[in-house]
């Protein structure tokens, strides 16, 4: 959920605000610049192309699917990913895979209690295994990955970035200060690299390069 919705027409210059503050951290500002190449949303969004492109991602990676809607159980069981669902909720699931301690990927959503799309609520919730402060900072991690890998594969990246509320109090220190904290700590646990490219199987992926 959106907290301050940005009107289309600031987009753009919110865009433009939050690169000026990242001058002096060049990857900070070529991660912002990957996601913003995404702006402005001319294409279609949760296309079926996308969704496989989601789907085969997470194969990359060795990463288990199903094609069963998430509320009919979890959206992660430790083992499967459930995929009739919005393709970027399908990426930014692979992403918490990536971003997730090998011994927490056999947890029910990952240890971090039930997602918004889980439909077993309490045994996600039972299975949780973090503390708050670990959850809120692997939730962010992944939510830029996954934001990242949606710029990869060419889908409309900066929906999700608006969304997850990366542009919100834009203007303060403490955004900035986190945002290239965030970017950091990717780069250093080896899921992006000093492009500010995510790291990972070297398949083709994109619509574009498979014609």
């Amino acid at each position: 959920m959106i907290l301050t919705p940005i009107p289309a027409d600031d987009t753009a210059g919110a865009l433009e605000r939050f690169a000026a503050k990242l001058a002096h951290h060049s990857l900070a500002l070529k991660v912002l610049r990957r996601i913003a190449a995404s702006w402005p949303v001319t294409g279609e969004v949760d296309t079926p192309e996308q969704r496989s492109q989601g789907v085969r991602l997470a194969h990359a990676f060795g990463i288990g699917t199903l094609d069963e809607e998430p509320m009919r159980a979890f959206m992660w069981d430790g083992k499967v990913i459930r995929t009739r669902i919005e393709a970027s909720v399908i990426v930014h699931e692979v992403a918490h895979w990536l971003c997730c301690p090998p011994e927490r990927r056999a947890a029910l959503d990952f240890g971090l209690g039930a997602g918004p799309e889980t439909g077993r609520m309490a045994e996600a919730e039972a299975a949780l295994s973090t503390d708050e402060n670990t959850r809120q900072e692997e939730e962010c991690l992944t939510s830029l990955l996954g934001i990242l890998w949606e710029a990869e594969l060419g889908h409309p990246a900066i929906l999700a970035f608006l969304e997850q509320n990366w542009l919100e109090s834009i203007d303060r220190p403490s955004a900035i200060g986190y945002f290239t904290r965030m970017v950091d700590r990717l780069l250093a646990d080896g899921l992006i690299d000093t492009d500010g490219r995510p790291v990972g199987p070297d398949i083709k992926l994109k619509a574009s390069q498979e014609r």
